[in-house]
């Protein structure tokens, strides 16, 4: 990672908390009035009704307006497994490009098989506009960001810097929470060890957002950190931490957790970039629940 600013100009950050699934929207711009980018959207989605709705979207839709700024990007840093996409519809209502990181193909074609996808579903991230590698640069009027591969939760995390600002997905929480399970398909806990300590090796200052926060007590939710902060106190990976220590406690933690309640419905329509899949001959929209298999 850069350990230099990626620009001079210091990024405003606003957080947009859902508590139903915990997630954290964020806005980041230059200044008021000018152009933004939106990142790890989130769809309502009743479980016990199948339905979806935009409450928490229409809010980051009502920020942007109020700020007046121009949507140029809305990054996810992965596919995500515990909320659905409103990537989608921000740019159906906001315009800008939709982007996620180029390894999305791989998790594509993974779940494509574990949900048997229609034959339609292409497994080219074709769904997105922008497909982003390693170190790609990503403009917002006078930001320059870029993007950073750090898998390890899934083979397709990456994390947007933004001066001294990153955006690490899932790959770790605050520092009382720890770090991102590694037993989806295709997670690893050892790759995610190098990732943290990609970020980590930023200067201290660094400000980290968190994707998620599931605070262990009676805490408030927050979800942003530092580097510094990270280093010395994350319960999972602080200073010292060996790798083969931390492969040991991800993995004996990892096999006690449950799955995520909408993993299902989430990774089926993230990975089609917030889209529901195609409606069937009744003009309805499904998606598969396969059995005995996650």
């Amino acid at each position: 990672m850069r350990q230099q600013a990626a620009t001079s100009v210091k990024p405003i950050v606003h957080g947009i908390f859902d508590a139903s699934t915990w997630t954290v929207t964020y806005v980041v711009y230059d200044k008021p009035g000018s152009s933004c980018a939106i990142i790890d959207p989130v769809l309502d989605y009743d479980p016990k009704s199948g339905r979806t709705s935009h409450a928490s979207a229409d809010k980051v839709i009502a920020f942007v307006r109020q700020q007046n700024l121009t949507v140029q990007w809305i990054l996810e840093t992965h596919a995500h497994a515990d909320h659905l996409s409103a990537g989608s519809y921000l740019k159906q209502m906001l315009g800008g490009k939709l982007a996620i990181g180029e390894h999305i193909t791989g998790v594509q074609s993974v779940f494509a098989k574990i949900f048997n996808l229609e034959p339609s579903f292409k497994q080219d991230g074709s769904q997105f506009d922008v497909l982003v590698a390693d170190g790609a640069d990503i403009a917002v009027g006078e930001l320059v960001g870029h993007t950073v591969f750090v898998p390890g939760h899934t083979p397709a995390c990456v994390a947007y810097q933004f001066g001294d600002a990153v955006f690490v997905g899932d790959t770790m929480f605050m520092p009382d929470v720890g770090t991102a399970r590694c037993d989806f398909p295709g997670g690893d806990a050892a790759t995610l060890y190098h990732s943290v300590k990609k970020i980590l090796s930023l200067p201290p200052e660094t400000r980290l957002f968190m994707c998620h926060d599931y605070p262990p007590t009676e805490r408030t939710i927050q979800y942003e950190t530092t580097v510094a902060e990270q280093r010395a106190h994350n319960i999972h990976v602080h200073e010292g931490v060996t790798e083969a220590q931390f492969v040991e406690m991800r993995t004996k933690r990892d096999a006690t957790l449950e799955m995520p309640v909408l993993i299902l419905p989430a990774v089926q329509i993230n990975i089609r970039a917030g889209e529901l899949p195609p409606k069937e001959s009744n003009g309805v929209a499904y998606v598969k629940i396969p059995l005995n298999v996650l």
